[in-house]
């Protein structure tokens, strides 16, 4: 059952009561999904495997950041989510649970964070209230910008930089092209699954470039960013000198995202969730995996 057919407790928390609703209503088993981006840097940075210090926070830090974005999405988005008929069935439009709940949830996530990028470096614990401004605001964007796809891409692009930075206390050239390739390729997914809203969004004067330009040029515009994606992949690989199956994995993920972008018309957006939330969960397991294959033979 997709998100927005499903009951809003689901497996795997369902058994754990109130603290089972907040988890699921963050989807926080898909935080195993943003952990990839994090671990580019983080292996990147490293030339191979970093520290087992490093491992455990930026792995703390990566989960705490995504909590501190899903909640603040799912409190600042509450009275749009109660009158959307995708969303309505969300913990806090359906009143399973308090915004205080949410808040609190929100709050000792950010504490979390902040608290790993500390024990990390000094650089990583600088940057962090500016991570966070981010990963915050990035909900109040379609109210005001079209903008608000890279905005989201953006909150994404910061994970690999954060990995980065949390091994080598820098931020190079070489982690602001991975950055770029995250920013655009979470960019170029939202575009497609914003399509969805379409009807919803423009009587609610919501600013989304289907909204702004329609559906078709949307999905040609996903287009586009995803190519931008496999260009700055590209880059990066020739800028670090990486290996051949780098590059495997690269073009792995570009048939992916193909095939992806193959499941979806501006006149038939059925097969949305599929391109949404499957195929892109693969591709960052793929670049990881083929990426750490490179940096570790190599």
């Amino acid at each position: 059952m997709t998100s927005a057919g499903r009951p809003p407790l689901a497996r795997p928390w369902s058994l754990m009561g109130r603290p089972g609703v907040l988890l699921d209503s963050i989807r926080f088993e898909h935080s195993i999904f943003a952990l990839p981006f994090a671990y580019l840097g983080m292996i990147l940075a490293a030339g191979g495997l970093p520290t087992l210090w490093q491992f455990i926070w930026i792995t703390v830090a990566m989960v705490a950041a995504r909590t501190v974005a899903m909640s603040a999405n799912r409190l600042i988005d509450r009275e749009m989510d109660a009158v959307n008929p995708r969303t309505a069935t969300r913990a806090l439009p359906a009143r399973l649970l308090r915004p205080s709940d949410m808040l609190g949830m929100a709050i000792v996530s950010l504490a979390v964070f902040f608290l790993a990028a500390y024990m990390l470096n000094p650089f990583a614990f600088a940057l962090s209230p500016i991570a966070a401004l981010i990963i915050i605001t990035y909900s109040y964007a379609k109210r005001f910008t079209w903008f608000g796809h890279y905005w989201l891409g953006f909150s994404d692009g910061i994970a690999p930089a954060g990995g980065w930075i949390g091994v080598a206390g820098a931020l190079p050239p070489e982690a602001i092209i991975l950055a770029l390739a995250v920013t655009l390729w979470v960019a170029g997914f939202d575009l497609i699954y914003q399509c969805v809203d379409y009807d919803f969004d423009l009587p609610h004067n919501l600013h989304t470039i289907p909204v702004k330009w329609g559906v078709a040029a949307a999905l040609r515009w996903a287009r586009v960013t995803h190519l931008l994606t496999i260009a700055c992949l590209v880059t990066l690989g020739v800028m670090m000198g990486l290996m051949w199956l780098y590059y495997v994995g690269v073009l792995i993920a570009a048939a992916l995202l193909a095939w992806e972008h193959s499941l979806v018309r501006a006149n038939d957006l059925s097969r949305v969730n599929v391109a949404f939330f499957n195929i892109n969960g693969v591709i960052a397991i793929i670049v990881f995996v083929f990426t750490a294959a490179a940096v570790l033979v190599g």
